[in-house]
């Protein structure tokens, strides 16, 4: 069975960083990448990235945050710099196989202004 275990999460101040880890025990990966959700709001796509290193962001992330992969490991990071409050929601990692499509249990991200 696929898991997906994610960590990093932390309780920041507006401009700090932090560093998300996903690491998935699916041998082979086609796309790996990060969700978000707030309270009230629907899930929505932070960044993701291919097995060949193409990558997708947010358009109200992508200057801060960097998205990378270690396929070794099948593991992805997710770099967020200047964070802002709104950026407060629990994240969840996605990962897309050639049989499936599997989540992670969430990392509480939260930033105070």
């Amino acid at each position: 069975q696929v898991q997906v275990v994610e960590s990093g999460g932390d309780l920041v101040q507006a401009g700090g960083s932090l560093r998300l880890t996903c690491a998935a025990s699916e041998v082979i990966s086609h796309k790996m990448g990060w969700h978000r959700q707030a309270p009230g709001k629907q899930r929505e796509l932070v960044a993701e990235i291919t097995r060949a290193g193409f990558t997708n962001y947010a358009e109200s992330v992508k200057a801060r945050f960097t998205i990378s992969i270690n396929n070794a490991q099948n593991t992805i990071f997710l770099q967020m710099n200047s964070l802002k409050p709104e950026d407060t929601a629990v994240y969840y990692c996605n990962v897309v196989t050639r049989s499936g499509n599997y989540w992670g249990q969430g990392t509480q991200v939260t930033v105070s202004s």
